[in-house]
């Protein structure tokens, strides 16, 4: 899971809190373990590059995955980059 990261936009940093709310009650009812990952690591370990830009993780997500064109929406591409982020930094 991505770290809560606050932008400009409060209305959707509000709905972000409250689906990480439910993620995270559900997962705890359940004793699954949360991963979080902050926004840098995550486009560190997917592009090579903390500064990278929303496409260049997107694309490289399409790259890593096989996939025949980029996740959408962006957000779908965002929980696969974490989702990548953790296959490269824990052991199974």
């Amino acid at each position: 899971m991505e770290t809560l990261y606050f932008g400009r936009n409060v209305t959707s940093a509000i709905a972000v809190a409250e689906a990480r709310g439910v993620l995270l009650l559900a997962m705890a009812e359940r004793n699954l373990p949360v991963l979080e990952f902050t926004p840098n690591k995550i486009k560190q370990t997917v592009v090579g590059v903390v500064k990278a830009e929303k496409e260049q993780v997107q694309e490289m997500i399409r790259v890593i995955l096989g996939l025949p064109v980029i996740p959408a929406p962006d957000h779908a591409a965002d929980a696969l980059g974490a989702a990548v982020c953790a296959a490269h930094h824990v052991s199974f």
